[in-house]
Order: structure tokens, then sequence, then C-alpha cells
């Protein structure tokens, strides 16, 4: 593991960046050792505040734990799904805010991503997937149900379809499509559309994954893509002509 001192970059920054990389490419594996903060110092060439800083990048990217005592020290942590799905989500949200992602693009690249999966959704779904977007749907078809609660079950009902694919990697991937741009669409469309042919639409992509009828699942899936899309055009045309 080197770095370079004459790089204007942050030297803790490329001591976590060397770490990190000996990690991903197995040169370190899970639950091994780090050298101690006055080793790295030495290896790297930096002083110990430094390597602490270095130490605490990595922490925060669950990539290492640390453990007090005589036996203890900085350690190659095991990431879970569970933890990276929590972080992608945030990672998600906060580029498609900060770039200004615009809708039609968040719109096409969600359901790409949601319709690759149902497939396997449609084969592998449990009875608590198809529980979880039943109770959905019922939930969605109360006439006292608030916007943001609507909202919420809308992803709620679309998280149960990803999982019904029994597919961790998908799941992570699609992680950030589905609670990271589905809240953005929800926010642009709700006061547009109609939540009878919401729940209409969905009606069909559970049926459908209860038969496992992955066509039909995608033709509905297709469906509410092409609603979605059409509403999020009117709220933009609509938008736009207050501003003239």
């Amino acid at each position: 593991m080197k770095i370079d001192p004459a790089n204007k970059a942050d030297l803790s920054a490329q001591i976590a960046k060397a770490i990190r990389d000996a990690i991903i490419s197995g040169e370190m594996n899970v639950d091994e050792r780090l050298p101690s903060e006055a080793e790295l110092a030495d290896q790297f060439n930096v002083s110990r505040s430094t390597v602490r800083e270095a130490l605490k990048r990595l922490a925060a990217q669950n990539l290492i734990r640390t453990r007090r005592g005589a036996t203890g020290g900085a350690f190659v942590r095991r990431l879970s799904y569970e933890e990276a799905y929590a972080n992608h989500v945030t990672t998600s949200t906060l580029l498609l805010s900060m770039n200004a992602v615009d809708f039609e693009t968040a719109c096409e690249a969600r359901f790409a991503l949601e319709r690759a999966c149902a497939p396997l959704s449609a084969a592998r779904r449990t009875p608590d997937h198809l529980a979880t977007m039943r109770a959905e749907i019922h939930r969605q078809s109360q006439p006292g149900l608030s916007d943001e609660s609507f909202c919420d079950s809308d992803v709620a009902f679309h998280r149960a379809l990803v999982d019904g694919a029994a597919n961790p990697v998908l799941s992570y991937q699609l992680a950030g499509a589905v609670e990271a741009m589905q809240p953005l669409m929800n926010m642009i469309t709700f006061t547009a559309r109609s939540r009878e042919k919401i729940v209409g639409l969905h009606t069909r992509i559970a049926d459908a994954l209860e038969a496992q009828d992955a066509a039909a699942a995608d033709a509905a899936l297709s469906e509410l893509t092409i609603y979605t899309l059409s509403l999020g055009e009117k709220a933009m045309a609509a938008r736009a002509a207050k501003k003239i």
C-alpha cells in the first residue's frame, strides 16, 4: 500500500483509499487485523493523527471495525447488503437532488431496472412478498389515506416486487431506483395521478406475479411507465406555464 506525498489530495483520504483498495482486491481479508496506528504512520510516513483520520473514513464506510483491549485494533469488516442498502439509498437520493436529474431520466432508469427484475420476481416471489403487495394495495384503496402515506405505500409495494426476485445484488442495486427515484416521481405527479388507476395497475402486477406470468407483469409495468411519464410531462408543462 502506497500513497503519493506530492499529491495535493488530502493525505488521510489517500491512505483510506490505499487500504480500501487492498480490501477490495483481496490483499486484506475479512477479519484481518490492520497494522497499528504507529505502524501505518511509519509505513505512509505521516503523523498518527493523519492515520487516525483515515481510519475514521474507513469506519464511516463500514469497511473496518475497531476493538479495544490487548487483542484490539482495527479489523477488516464483512459488509452486509443490509448495511450497504441504507448508504446506497442516501447516495442515490443526494445524487438526484444535487445533480438535478430530470424527471424523464429518473423515470426511465427506475422502470427499466424494475422491469428487468420482474421475471425473476414472477418465478421466485414468496407468499410473504405477495401478502405485502396485497396489503399495500388495500392500504392505497383507503379513501382517507394522505398523499404522504399513499406515496410511502407505493414505495413499499415496489420494494416487495423487487425483493421478490430473491437476488440480494438486484435488491441492493434497485434500492436507489425505488426508494430514491420513486419519492421524486411521487412528489411531481401525486396531485395529478388517479389513485384508482395506480391501484388497478398494482393489482394487475400482483395478480401477474401470483400467477407467475412474467409477460403480464411486464405489460402492467410498461403501462405504469407510460402513465407516469405522461403525468410528469403534464406537471412540468403546468409548472412552465406558471413561470410565463
